[in-house]
């Protein structure tokens, strides 16, 4: 299969030391909560069986109920259109009834429509004991196949192209000390590959079953790529799961490079920061996208998908986007010129689509942020926000197209 290079160019010493910082985005978890248990092996301490749903296998229960409707697209997927897509970020508890989770889908898929979207990414956490560990596996908020599935149906009612996207929680990586997933130390690699297998082939037989498009195989590994383990993990995950297995380079590594992971698919989790003042137009937005881009490659990127992107709605938020914790003064005009230059980049530069980070399963996308507790890169309920998303999700761009050199 074909091996993914890019040249290498000078690596920054800040992006590396301090990626959060400098535009990586941390994920959110709840005030209060401790690291959650893990699957380590065959110890199954998360949620039970009966709470979550079974062991992996695709359980009668995994249909939803077909009574109530959903909102259709405007027009669905097909190759070669582009990937206008939401991140939805699922943090499951396992007391929450299968009628709950089949409400909350079609929120979420009828709010999707409402933007015009034509795709929707499932991200959701699994877990790891630390920085050095060589386990992970699922934990109290690791959704199981089978209600990765049933949200994956519901979606599909509503003609979304969907793909499903594991992500590595971070809460045990010791962030204030600079841990994050795109550092990770495992002291043994055989047994770290080996644990990451197991916990990713149930995910890839519901998303095959669950006819998803995408499986994204790992998210911002940056310490882990090029490892010679992924290929025989790709080739698993191709034997599993039918459509196009993927994999989302963090932004610094995809631009200092060579990103090496052994697949067809690659997105950018693209927080770039643009040091230039609130005002900045959008034009000037995307000559700072472009200033960072063009140190892989200048011109079109086709093969390309922006997999996050993202920016806080408050002041000086163009030095940092991915910056979760931080909260300036709210400033809408910030976030929404953000979004339409991000749409202006893919556009001219013939990319695969966007996907924009993001919404929380459990969050009712109807309402505005209560901006003293959520995180500014919140969008949903953002007018200025919703409206260059839509207007950018009915741009009219035709998409990269279909040549087999795309």
């Amino acid at each position: 299969m074909p091996l993914l290079a890019v040249l290498p160019v000078t690596v920054i010493a800040l992006v590396v030391a301090v990626p959060f910082v400098a535009g990586d985005h941390p994920l959110r978890w709840e005030s209060g909560s401790l690291v959650p248990s893990l699957v380590l092996g065959d110890e199954d301490t998360g949620p039970s069986k009966a709470a979550s749903g079974g062991d992996g296998g695709t359980a009668p229960s995994a249909s939803p109920s077909p009574t109530a409707e959903t909102a259709k697209v405007d027009k669905e997927w097909k190759k070669g259109m582009p990937q206008w897509g939401i991140q939805l970020y699922w943090e499951d508890h396992p007391d929450h009834a299968l009628e709950y989770i089949d409400k909350q889908a079609r929120v979420q898929a009828d709010y999707l429509v409402g933007l015009h979207a034509n795709s929707v990414s499932v991200s959701f956490p699994f877990y790891t004991g630390g920085r050095s560990s060589s386990k992970i596996g699922r934990g109290d908020k690791t959704p199981t196949p089978e209600r990765i599935a049933r949200v994956l149906r519901i979606f599909h009612e509503a003609g979304l192209r969907t793909t499903v996207r594991p992500i590595m929680d971070e809460k045990s990586l010791d962030t204030k000390a600079g841990g994050w997933r795109g550092n990770i130390t495992p002291a043994d690699r055989d047994a770290w590959f080996a644990s990451y297998e197991k916990f990713l082939a149930p995910y890839l037989k519901a998303a095959d079953e669950a006819n998803a498009a995408t499986f994204v195989i790992a998210t911002e590994l940056n310490s882990m790529e090029g490892d010679a383990h992924w290929d025989a993990l790709v080739d698993d995950a191709e034997k599993r799961f039918s459509g196009e297995v993927a994999y989302d380079s963090n932004w610094d590594a995809y631009v200092n490079g060579p990103v090496h992971m052994p697949v067809n698919h690659l997105g950018i989790d693209a927080y770039f920061p643009v040091k230039v003042p609130d005002d900045a137009s959008v034009d000037t937005l995307v000559a700072g996208w472009d200033d960072w881009l063009d140190k892989k490659t200048t011109g079109p990127l086709p093969k390309i998908t922006v997999a996050e992107a993202g920016i806080g709605a408050m002041d000086g938020g163009y030095r940092a986007p991915g910056d979760f914790y931080t909260k300036r003064a709210v400033n809408p005009e910030v976030q929404a010129t953000w979004y339409t230059a991000v749409c202006k980049v893919v556009r001219e530069r013939h990319m695969r689509g966007v996907y924009w980070w993001s919404i929380y399963f459990d969050d009712d996308p109807r309402t505005a942020p209560d901006d003293k507790v959520a995180s500014r890169l919140d969008f949903a309920g953002r007018p200025l926000t919703e409206k260059a998303i839509k207007s950018c999700f009915t741009s009219g761009y035709a998409g990269p197209g279909t040549d087999p050199a795309n």
